[in-house]
Protein backbone atom coordinates (compact mmCIF):
# COMPACT_ATOMS: atom_id res chain seq x y z
CA UNK A 1 0.00 0.00 0.00
CA UNK A 2 1.43 3.40 -0.65
CA UNK A 3 1.86 6.40 1.38
CA UNK A 4 -0.86 8.23 -0.27
CA UNK A 5 -3.34 5.59 0.17
CA UNK A 6 -2.35 4.46 3.40
CA UNK A 7 -4.68 5.61 6.32
CA UNK A 8 -3.18 8.67 8.19
CA UNK A 9 -1.87 7.41 11.35
CA UNK A 10 -4.33 9.11 13.59
CA UNK A 11 -6.60 7.09 11.47
CA UNK A 12 -5.14 3.69 11.56
CA UNK A 13 -4.79 4.32 15.50
CA UNK A 14 -8.09 4.52 16.16
CA UNK A 15 -8.99 1.70 13.64
CA UNK A 16 -7.00 -0.54 15.71
CA UNK A 17 -8.59 0.34 19.13
CA UNK A 18 -11.94 0.05 18.13
CA UNK A 19 -11.40 -2.92 15.94
CA UNK A 20 -10.02 -4.73 19.30
CA UNK A 21 -13.37 -3.82 20.93
CA UNK A 22 -17.02 -5.68 20.45
CA UNK A 23 -20.24 -4.09 19.13
CA UNK A 24 -22.04 -4.05 16.49
CA UNK A 25 -22.71 -0.20 15.64
CA UNK A 26 -20.23 2.60 16.18
CA UNK A 27 -20.76 6.30 15.60
CA UNK A 28 -18.05 8.28 14.54
CA UNK A 29 -18.70 11.48 15.78
CA UNK A 30 -16.16 14.98 15.96
CA UNK A 31 -15.91 18.04 13.54
CA UNK A 32 -15.52 17.82 10.02
CA UNK A 33 -12.16 17.45 8.41
CA UNK A 34 -10.78 14.70 10.78
CA UNK A 35 -11.30 11.77 9.08
CA UNK A 36 -14.87 10.00 9.97
CA UNK A 37 -15.49 8.47 6.29
CA UNK A 38 -11.85 7.03 6.19
CA UNK A 39 -11.97 5.71 9.69
CA UNK A 40 -15.51 4.03 8.47
CA UNK A 41 -13.92 2.84 5.50
CA UNK A 42 -11.54 1.26 7.16
CA UNK A 43 -13.75 -0.52 9.57
CA UNK A 44 -15.68 -1.79 6.86
CA UNK A 45 -13.05 -2.92 5.37
CA UNK A 46 -11.35 -4.86 7.95
CA UNK A 47 -15.01 -6.60 8.96
CA UNK A 48 -15.36 -7.51 5.74
CA UNK A 49 -12.12 -8.84 4.84
CA UNK A 50 -11.13 -12.52 4.07
CA UNK A 51 -7.70 -12.59 6.00
CA UNK A 52 -7.98 -9.57 8.52
CA UNK A 53 -5.54 -8.69 10.88
CA UNK A 54 -5.29 -6.47 14.25
CA UNK A 55 -4.25 -4.02 12.62
CA UNK A 56 -7.55 -4.36 9.61
CA UNK A 57 -7.71 -5.60 6.25
CA UNK A 58 -5.57 -6.76 4.11
CA UNK A 59 -5.78 -5.00 1.12
CA UNK A 60 -4.93 -7.87 -1.20
CA UNK A 61 -8.03 -9.99 -1.08
CA UNK A 62 -11.24 -10.50 -3.28
CA UNK A 63 -13.07 -8.47 -0.17
CA UNK A 64 -10.57 -5.53 -0.61
CA UNK A 65 -10.38 -5.29 -3.97
CA UNK A 66 -14.33 -5.58 -4.29
CA UNK A 67 -14.40 -2.45 -1.85
CA UNK A 68 -11.50 -1.25 -3.79
CA UNK A 69 -14.00 -0.74 -7.02
CA UNK A 70 -17.20 -0.36 -5.50
CA UNK A 71 -18.57 -3.81 -6.17
CA UNK A 72 -18.90 -5.55 -2.92
CA UNK A 73 -22.08 -7.41 -2.65
CA UNK A 74 -22.30 -7.30 1.08
CA UNK A 75 -21.36 -3.63 1.82
CA UNK A 76 -24.42 -1.09 1.74
CA UNK A 77 -23.26 2.49 1.39
CA UNK A 78 -25.62 5.85 2.65
CA UNK A 79 -24.80 8.80 1.64
CA UNK A 80 -26.53 11.65 -0.36
CA UNK A 81 -26.41 11.09 -3.84
CA UNK A 82 -24.19 14.17 -4.46
CA UNK A 83 -21.13 12.71 -2.16
CA UNK A 84 -21.83 8.88 -3.52
CA UNK A 85 -21.22 10.12 -7.30
CA UNK A 86 -18.15 12.23 -5.49
CA UNK A 87 -16.59 9.63 -3.84
CA UNK A 88 -17.22 6.75 -6.94
CA UNK A 89 -19.98 4.68 -5.29
CA UNK A 90 -22.84 4.05 -7.71
CA UNK A 91 -26.52 4.69 -7.11
CA UNK A 92 -29.16 2.13 -7.65
CA UNK A 93 -30.54 1.69 -10.96
CA UNK A 94 -33.81 3.62 -10.25
CA UNK A 95 -31.74 6.31 -8.84
CA UNK A 96 -29.15 7.11 -11.50
CA UNK A 97 -32.03 6.51 -15.04
CA UNK A 98 -34.36 9.53 -12.77
CA UNK A 99 -30.70 11.76 -12.31
CA UNK A 100 -29.67 10.90 -16.31
CA UNK A 101 -33.20 11.48 -17.51
CA UNK A 102 -33.80 14.69 -15.92
CA UNK A 103 -36.19 14.15 -13.73
CA UNK A 104 -34.93 15.11 -10.91
CA UNK A 105 -31.44 16.29 -9.62
CA UNK A 106 -28.77 13.98 -7.14
CA UNK A 107 -30.11 14.20 -3.70
CA UNK A 108 -28.00 16.36 -0.94
CA UNK A 109 -29.50 14.48 1.50
CA UNK A 110 -29.93 10.37 2.34
CA UNK A 111 -33.34 9.53 0.74
CA UNK A 112 -35.95 7.59 2.61
CA UNK A 113 -35.40 5.23 -0.12
CA UNK A 114 -31.75 4.57 -0.13
CA UNK A 115 -32.87 3.38 3.54
CA UNK A 116 -35.40 0.90 2.61
CA UNK A 117 -33.26 -0.32 -0.07
CA UNK A 118 -30.93 -1.02 3.15
CA UNK A 119 -33.62 -2.50 5.28
CA UNK A 120 -34.15 -4.78 2.28
CA UNK A 121 -30.10 -5.47 2.13
CA UNK A 122 -30.21 -6.67 5.94
CA UNK A 123 -32.39 -9.51 4.75
CA UNK A 124 -30.60 -10.81 2.47
CA UNK A 125 -27.98 -13.99 3.05
CA UNK A 126 -24.28 -12.33 2.84
CA UNK A 127 -22.25 -13.37 -0.33
CA UNK A 128 -19.14 -14.15 0.84
CA UNK A 129 -19.28 -15.57 4.29
CA UNK A 130 -17.32 -12.57 6.57
CA UNK A 131 -21.07 -11.06 7.63
CA UNK A 132 -22.31 -7.45 6.04
CA UNK A 133 -21.71 -4.04 6.80
CA UNK A 134 -23.62 -0.77 6.32
CA UNK A 135 -21.52 2.84 6.12
CA UNK A 136 -23.81 5.66 6.54
CA UNK A 137 -22.02 9.02 5.80
CA UNK A 138 -22.84 11.87 6.80
CA UNK A 139 -25.62 10.23 9.31
CA UNK A 140 -26.78 13.37 9.83
CA UNK A 141 -28.23 13.52 6.45
CA UNK A 142 -31.15 11.22 7.38
CA UNK A 143 -34.33 12.93 8.09
CA UNK A 144 -36.38 11.87 10.83
CA UNK A 145 -38.39 9.81 8.50
CA UNK A 146 -35.17 8.14 6.91
CA UNK A 147 -33.61 7.83 10.51
CA UNK A 148 -36.80 5.90 12.11
CA UNK A 149 -36.82 3.42 8.63
CA UNK A 150 -33.35 2.12 9.93
CA UNK A 151 -33.87 2.29 13.39
CA UNK A 152 -35.41 -1.49 14.15
CA UNK A 153 -32.81 -2.94 11.76
CA UNK A 154 -30.10 -1.13 13.73
CA UNK A 155 -31.16 -2.27 17.06
CA UNK A 156 -31.97 -5.59 16.24
CA UNK A 157 -29.50 -6.91 13.15
CA UNK A 158 -30.13 -9.75 11.27
CA UNK A 159 -27.32 -12.04 11.31
CA UNK A 160 -23.31 -11.11 11.10
CA UNK A 161 -24.48 -7.46 9.97
CA UNK A 162 -22.29 -4.49 11.68
CA UNK A 163 -22.90 -0.69 10.95
CA UNK A 164 -20.70 2.64 11.14
CA UNK A 165 -22.55 5.88 11.15
CA UNK A 166 -19.73 8.63 10.67
CA UNK A 167 -21.14 12.21 11.49
CA UNK A 168 -20.02 15.51 11.95
CA UNK A 169 -23.02 16.88 13.69
CA UNK A 170 -24.03 14.10 16.13
CA UNK A 171 -26.25 16.14 17.77
CA UNK A 172 -28.69 16.05 15.02
CA UNK A 173 -29.21 12.55 15.34
CA UNK A 174 -32.27 10.97 16.38
CA UNK A 175 -31.56 10.23 20.18
CA UNK A 176 -32.96 6.69 19.79
CA UNK A 177 -30.27 6.47 16.94
CA UNK A 178 -27.12 7.31 19.42
CA UNK A 179 -28.65 5.26 21.99
CA UNK A 180 -28.01 2.00 20.18
CA UNK A 181 -24.18 2.29 19.00
CA UNK A 182 -21.06 2.43 20.80
CA UNK A 183 -19.78 6.55 20.24
CA UNK A 184 -16.39 7.42 19.14
CA UNK A 185 -14.97 11.01 19.47
CA UNK A 186 -12.23 11.27 16.51
CA UNK A 187 -9.01 12.03 17.62
CA UNK A 188 -7.33 15.37 16.95
CA UNK A 189 -4.17 14.62 15.40
CA UNK A 190 -0.85 16.79 16.54
CA UNK A 191 0.31 19.50 13.94
CA UNK A 192 2.82 18.10 13.25
CA UNK A 193 1.70 14.75 12.36
CA UNK A 194 -0.55 16.35 9.94
CA UNK A 195 2.27 18.37 8.22
CA UNK A 196 4.04 14.99 7.64
CA UNK A 197 1.15 13.29 6.25
CA UNK A 198 -0.05 16.13 4.09
CA UNK A 199 3.31 16.21 2.84
CA UNK A 200 3.46 12.59 2.21
CA UNK A 201 0.00 13.32 0.01
CA UNK A 202 2.15 15.82 -2.03
CA UNK A 203 1.84 19.22 -0.44
CA UNK A 204 4.59 21.24 -0.27
CA UNK A 205 5.39 21.73 3.60
CA UNK A 206 5.10 25.61 3.40
CA UNK A 207 1.81 25.22 1.67
CA UNK A 208 0.39 22.73 3.94
CA UNK A 209 0.86 25.12 6.78
CA UNK A 210 -0.74 27.81 5.33
CA UNK A 211 -3.67 25.09 4.44
CA UNK A 212 -4.20 23.31 7.50
CA UNK A 213 -4.49 27.07 9.18
CA UNK A 214 -7.08 28.13 6.23
CA UNK A 215 -8.83 24.85 6.92
CA UNK A 216 -8.65 25.11 10.78
CA UNK A 217 -6.32 22.75 11.93
CA UNK A 218 -8.55 19.74 10.40
CA UNK A 219 -6.40 17.90 7.73
CA UNK A 220 -8.60 16.01 5.48
CA UNK A 221 -9.91 19.41 4.99
CA UNK A 222 -6.29 21.38 4.50
CA UNK A 223 -6.21 18.37 1.97
CA UNK A 224 -9.22 18.70 -0.14
CA UNK A 225 -7.89 22.88 -0.17
CA UNK A 226 -4.65 21.67 -1.21
CA UNK A 227 -6.33 19.51 -3.85
CA UNK A 228 -8.43 22.35 -5.21
CA UNK A 229 -5.55 24.25 -6.82
CA UNK A 230 -6.01 27.12 -4.40
CA UNK A 231 -3.57 28.98 -3.86
CA UNK A 232 -2.07 29.54 0.01
CA UNK A 233 -1.11 33.19 -0.99
CA UNK A 234 -4.31 34.08 -2.60
CA UNK A 235 -6.04 32.68 1.21
CA UNK A 236 -3.50 34.95 2.93
CA UNK A 237 -4.25 37.61 0.45
CA UNK A 238 -8.28 37.57 0.27
CA UNK A 239 -8.58 39.55 4.07
CA UNK A 240 -7.45 42.85 2.53
CA UNK A 241 -8.63 41.80 -0.64
CA UNK A 242 -12.18 41.96 0.87
CA UNK A 243 -11.55 45.41 2.70
CA UNK A 244 -11.29 46.51 -1.10
CA UNK A 245 -14.59 45.36 -1.98
CA UNK A 246 -12.52 43.19 -4.62
CA UNK A 247 -15.12 40.07 -5.97
CA UNK A 248 -12.17 39.15 -8.11
CA UNK A 249 -10.56 37.54 -4.73
CA UNK A 250 -13.81 35.08 -5.22
CA UNK A 251 -13.82 34.59 -8.65
CA UNK A 252 -13.56 31.00 -9.24
CA UNK A 253 -16.11 30.40 -6.08
CA UNK A 254 -18.94 29.03 -5.56
CA UNK A 255 -21.45 30.76 -3.33
CA UNK A 256 -21.35 28.39 -0.28
CA UNK A 257 -17.48 28.45 -0.28
CA UNK A 258 -17.15 32.11 -0.34
CA UNK A 259 -19.44 31.83 2.97
CA UNK A 260 -17.42 29.73 4.38
CA UNK A 261 -14.57 31.79 3.64
CA UNK A 262 -16.44 35.21 4.96
CA UNK A 263 -17.26 33.17 8.25
CA UNK A 264 -13.97 32.71 8.61
CA UNK A 265 -13.06 36.00 8.37
CA UNK A 266 -15.91 36.74 10.55
CA UNK A 267 -14.57 34.79 13.30
CA UNK A 268 -11.21 35.86 13.45
CA UNK A 269 -12.13 39.36 13.17
CA UNK A 270 -14.17 38.28 16.44
CA UNK A 271 -11.61 36.91 17.77
CA UNK A 272 -9.11 39.70 17.78
CA UNK A 273 -11.45 41.59 19.06
CA UNK A 274 -12.26 40.28 22.54
CA UNK A 275 -8.36 39.88 22.35
CA UNK A 276 -7.91 35.98 20.78
CA UNK A 277 -5.91 34.77 18.37
CA UNK A 278 -7.37 34.46 15.13
CA UNK A 279 -7.51 30.76 13.90
CA UNK A 280 -7.85 30.41 10.31
CA UNK A 281 -5.83 33.97 9.31
CA UNK A 282 -2.76 35.07 10.31
CA UNK A 283 -2.61 37.91 12.66
CA UNK A 284 -0.81 40.33 9.89
CA UNK A 285 -3.24 39.04 7.03
CA UNK A 286 -6.16 40.75 8.70
CA UNK A 287 -7.31 44.42 8.67
CA UNK A 288 -8.30 45.73 11.42
CA UNK A 289 -11.35 44.48 13.15
CA UNK A 290 -14.75 46.52 12.92
CA UNK A 291 -17.03 47.56 16.46
CA UNK A 292 -17.74 43.97 17.52
CA UNK A 293 -21.54 44.76 16.92
CA UNK A 294 -20.74 45.31 13.39
CA UNK A 295 -19.41 41.80 13.40
CA UNK A 296 -22.00 40.41 15.04
CA UNK A 297 -24.09 41.47 12.67
CA UNK A 298 -22.26 40.44 10.21
CA UNK A 299 -22.17 37.16 11.54
CA UNK A 300 -25.55 36.74 12.03
CA UNK A 301 -26.36 37.59 7.94
CA UNK A 302 -23.51 34.91 7.07
CA UNK A 303 -25.31 32.76 8.85
CA UNK A 304 -28.46 33.08 7.09
CA UNK A 305 -27.05 33.53 3.72
CA UNK A 306 -25.60 30.07 4.40
CA UNK A 307 -28.94 28.45 4.34
CA UNK A 308 -29.91 28.84 1.03
CA UNK A 309 -26.05 29.35 -0.94
CA UNK A 310 -26.81 25.97 -2.77
CA UNK A 311 -29.84 27.34 -4.45
CA UNK A 312 -29.08 30.90 -5.45
CA UNK A 313 -30.91 32.54 -8.55
CA UNK A 314 -27.75 34.28 -9.63
CA UNK A 315 -24.56 33.18 -8.29
CA UNK A 316 -22.84 36.05 -9.34
CA UNK A 317 -24.93 38.51 -7.96
CA UNK A 318 -24.75 36.83 -4.84
CA UNK A 319 -21.21 36.65 -4.44
CA UNK A 320 -20.95 40.90 -5.25
CA UNK A 321 -23.50 41.32 -2.60
CA UNK A 322 -21.81 39.32 0.09
CA UNK A 323 -18.51 40.58 -0.94
CA UNK A 324 -20.00 44.47 -0.49
CA UNK A 325 -21.66 43.51 2.59
CA UNK A 326 -18.30 42.40 3.89
CA UNK A 327 -16.78 45.76 2.79
CA UNK A 328 -19.13 47.87 4.28
CA UNK A 329 -18.91 45.62 7.72
CA UNK A 330 -15.27 46.14 7.41
CA UNK A 331 -15.17 49.92 6.69
CA UNK A 332 -17.99 50.43 9.87
CA UNK A 333 -16.46 52.86 12.07
CA UNK A 334 -19.86 53.83 13.93
CA UNK A 335 -21.20 51.28 16.38
CA UNK A 336 -24.84 51.20 15.11
CA UNK A 337 -23.12 50.82 11.04
CA UNK A 338 -25.38 48.19 9.80
CA UNK A 339 -24.19 45.93 7.37
CA UNK A 340 -26.77 45.18 4.66
CA UNK A 341 -28.05 41.55 4.08
CA UNK A 342 -27.03 39.76 0.84
CA UNK A 343 -30.67 39.69 -1.52
CA UNK A 344 -30.46 36.82 -3.99
CA UNK A 345 -32.29 38.19 -7.06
Amino acid sequence: MSAASAPAPWIAAQRSRLLAQRGHAWLLQGPSGLGQYALGMELVRAWLCDAPTADGACGACGSCHAIDVRTHADLCVLMPEVQMLALGWPLSERDQAEIDEKKRKPSREIRVEALRDAVEFAQRTNARGRGKAVLVYPAEQMNTIAANTLLKTLEEPPGEMRFVLASEAARQLLPTIRSRCLGHRMLWPAEADMLDWLQAQGVARAAATAFLRAAGGRPDDALALAQSGRSPDAWSALPQAVARGSVAAFADWAPAQAIDALQKLCHDLLAASVGAAPRYFAPADLPAAPPLAALSRWSRALAQAARTAQHPFNAGLMLEALVAQARNTLHSKHPTAAAPAPQSP
